[in-house]
């Protein structure tokens, strides 16, 4: 008798047991291709599960995308100001510097798709618009934090006039190492490209 190929049952989870799992292989499809590739059909897909079962955790594609989102840009603000805050206590520039970048670029290698959804390639305008608003949250934070050390650590004349040229420098220059820390051509390790990078923003900062 002929016979007939069942589809294998997805295990049974609530909603908000399955809700990461969801936004994980939505951020996996984001980073391949974009965001116009996260559909309810290619997430359920690539979960190898009905699309019932991901309708049960967004209700459609648009809050889908948007739970993803909201999520991976939580994920970069909680990163950039655990580094900012461990440099904090630090008598020496440098040393100040170089661990905060060490901790930055550790965040990164610990999650690579969530900094690659923003910084490889040309991100989609939905990611640049929500990351543009992290950004300028941490920038004003970075701002404040940043000043008061470089106003103990040296006497720059017209400083709050440089700060905002200077602050644009550094979050280019935490950009610049994160998509170099995750180019496979190049081979650092956190460590490594943090002291680099943590030493030539003290000389900047000291140029000025």
């Amino acid at each position: 008798m002929p016979t007939t190929k069942t589809r294998t049952r997805a295990a049974h989870l609530g909603p908000e047991r399955r809700r990461p799992a969801v936004l994980d292989a939505a951020l996996e499809l984001a980073v391949d291709g974009g965001l116009a590739a996260v559909t309810i059909g290619s997430v359920a897909s690539h979960l190898g599960v009905t699309r019932p079962v991901v309708y049960a955790c967004y209700a459609d594609r648009v809050e889908l995308v948007t739970a993803l989102l909201d999520r991976e840009a939580t994920i970069l603000k909680e990163s950039l100001l655990s580094a900012l805050h461990s440099s904090g206590g630090q008598s020496d520039p440098e040393t100040a510097f170089v661990t905060g970048f060490r901790s930055l670029l550790t965040a990164a290698e610990t999650r690579p798709s969530t900094w690659r959804l923003l910084v490889s390639g040309e991100p989609d305008p939905a990611v640049s618009t929500r990351f543009r608003d992290v950004r300028a949250e941490l920038l004003d934070h970075a701002t404040t934090w940043i000043g008061s050390a470089v106003s103990r650590w040296w006497e720059i004349e017209d400083l709050d006039h440089k700060m905002p040229v200077l602050m644009e420098m550094f979050m280019s220059t935490c950009e610049a190492a994160i998509r170099s820390l995750l180019d496979e051509d190049q081979a650092w390790t956190p460590e490594e490209l943090g002291s680099l990078v943590g030493a030539a923003t003290t000389r900047m900062f000291a140029g000025a």
